[in-house]
């Protein structure tokens, strides 16, 4: 049976090659048709309008966003992760990666290629930029308009099976990203079957969440977010800006999305994550369902983000305006929020709310030093360490490997990749590319940017400049930041003081002149001298084993000595101290 949802039309016809079918009206808006053969190309058309439709909720779009759907069959795939039960956020490591851009071939089968360098690294979790179907060959996919079908140059359904088998083999998780706030400028025909935009975004339209007729478009979302899961086997998905969700329900869709997902969990069993971006700094989206939240599993934090960029390059432009001084830091680090219901100058008023760090684990917020917003929506996409030196680097990764945290890193990040990563999408339609051109330009003009700074996101070559260069890893210096990253996220495993997630048990101490931070964790501490001199900075204990050191560190009687830009970690003598007493 085949069924689409078109509770307004008085005729729609179902195409399978040069034959149409009349379809027959069912209950509630429904339409039904016994469903093609697997393979088959087919299509619908609405009432009088001869233009043939993709199918809301395609597979499989072998012909872009604009062409028929073709009949697809989940259950002909033959899978091989019989034995993998699952992975929990808490102590993980996420890697965020860009199917197009992550290797020269740009599709899922060349990511396979590259999974062992992920496990050399140490990560848990691959958080795959979104994979849905949108128009053009190239971008970033949150122009999707088509969520149920995997974009066909990635390799389509069967090749992210293949990749999800291959990272389960390999004791890898993987996190799709999904945007359910908006949908792409080039087709979204979602429209001409139902009442499912109502108003929009930045970005484009906005579902019909709380509407008449919304019932049924909320379960699209929903079916789509348990389809990934169920019939792609991932592990969980995160949720691209849910602030843009426009949604004055009672129950949230947030909300019912994760007790529905909780209920497939329980009966996969095996554990399933969702972690939203979110602009609210709200920790009701992770609070449990049992105490008033919506019970997603994590969300990203940008502040932190921000107190580390702003911190380590200098920057205090745009958003950057309030972070950036070591108290802002420890505050961060201590708190998880900066703006918890204080006074943002960004945004002209009090933003967020503060989180109970005594009942919300650290585990339940992702930080991370970069992200493909923080990266690629800069004019030229320019990474951290094209500004940053490499000892600052060291130190800003230790700060986010040793956090209690749950650590997330941009691809090529751990080896600090010479490549930019820039804005790029390959709309057909050329005033539709036109338009994302001059407004992008705009967009940094306002920001001080010369037009001729910014890349055009339509030229092919914006793309090439941005698919990581795999022979830098041979390179001495590079390699050295790999080894790094290696080594801290080995460290974050085996120490379990590491990967502690309460929060209130973190001690930030800071000193703004010289310029130091210590992180107390247990019996660890991280000592980082951010400055341009060394500096003895004080720990409470006396130090004893030195785990790692970006540079040579010389542990006093209660003190360390470090060089400018470097940081140990290292264990205190709790024992020796006590016998002093």
């Amino acid at each position: 049976m085949i069924s689409v949802w078109a509770p307004h039309r008085e005729r729609v016809r179902l195409r399978i090659g040069a034959e149409d079918h009349p379809m027959r009206r069912g209950d509630g808006g429904w339409w039904h048709a016994d469903a093609p053969r697997p393979g088959t190309d087919y299509a619908f058309l609405l009432d009088g309008d001869p233009r043939p439709l993709p199918d809301p909720r395609s597979r499989w779009q072998p012909n872009g966003v604009h062409g028929p759907s073709r009949w697809y069959d989940h259950a002909a795939y033959a899978w091989g992760d019989h034995a993998w039960t699952g992975r929990n956020l808490p102590g993980a490591v996420l890697y965020e990666l860009h199917v197009g851009t992550f290797t020269p071939g740009g599709t899922l089968d060349a990511a396979v290629e590259r999974l062992d360098h992920l496990v050399d690294l140490g990560v848990d979790f691959v958080e795959l930029m979104p994979v849905n179907a949108f128009d053009g060959t190239d971008g970033w996919g949150y122009d999707g308009v088509l969520w149920y079908a995997v974009h066909e140059p990635y390799g389509g359904p069967d090749a992210l099976k293949r990749f999800v088998d291959a990272c389960h083999r390999r004791g890898i998780g993987v996190l799709l990203d999904v945007v359910y706030n908006h949908l792409g400028p080039s087709g979204a025909y979602l429209g001409e079957f139902g009442p499912y935009f109502r108003g929009s975004t930045i970005w484009g339209p906005s579902l019909n969440l709380d509407g008449p007729d919304s019932d049924e478009v909320r379960r699209y979302v929903l079916d789509n977010a348990l389809g990934w899961l169920r019939e792609f086997h991932l592990d969980g998905l995160r949720l691209d800006a849910v602030h843009a969700l426009h949604d004055s329900r009672a129950t949230h869709l947030l909300e019912e999305l994760a007790a529905e997902v909780d209920a497939l969990s329980a009966h996969l069993r095996r554990p399933l994550s969702l972690v939203a971006e979110s602009d609210l700094n709200d920790p009701r989206l992770v609070t449990a369902r049992e105490a008033g939240g919506y019970g997603l599993t994590a969300q990203w934090n940008d502040d932190l983000h921000h107190c580390l960029h702003a911190t380590v390059t200098g920057e205090r432009q745009g958003y950057y305006a309030d972070f950036g001084s070591l108290d802002a830091l420890a505050a961060t680090l201590r708190g998880v929020f900066l703006h918890a219901g204080t006074w943002s100058s960004f945004r002209g008023r009090t933003h967020g709310r503060p989180v109970d760090t005594a009942r919300i684990p650290g585990h339940r917020f992702v930080a991370f030093l970069q992200n493909h917003d923080q990266v690629g929506n800069r004019a030229t996409g320019d990474r951290l360490s094209a500004s940053v030196s490499p000892g600052l680097l060291g130190c800003a990764a230790a700060i986010l490997l040793c956090s209690p945290y749950t650590p997330m890193i941009f691809m090529g990040e751990e080896w600090a990749a010479g490549t930019p990563w820039q804005f790029f999408a390959s709309f057909p339609d050329s005033s539709l590319a036109d338009a994302v051109r001059s407004g992008r330009r705009a967009e940094f003009a306002a920001h001080g940017w010369g037009e001729a700074e910014v890349p055009d996101p339509m030229d092919p070559a914006t793309v090439a400049r941005s698919r990581l260069c795999w022979d830098e890893l041979a390179e001495p210096a590079h390699r050295a930041v790999f080894d790094l990253y290696r080594a801290l996220i080995r460290l974050r495993r085996a120490e379990p003081d590491l990967t502690d997630p309460r929060v209130d048990r973190l001690v930030v101490d800071v000193a703004t002149e010289p310029g130091w931070l210590v992180l107390r964790r247990g019996g660890l501490r991280l000592a980082c001298n951010l400055g341009r001199e060394t500096v003895d900075v004080p720990v409470d204990l006396p130090p004893g084993e030195v785990l790692l050191a970006s540079a040579q560190a010389r542990p006093g009687e209660r003190a360390v000595t470090l060089p400018a830009e470097s940081f140990v970690l290292l264990r205190v003598n709790r024992e020796m101290f006590h016998s002093c007493e």
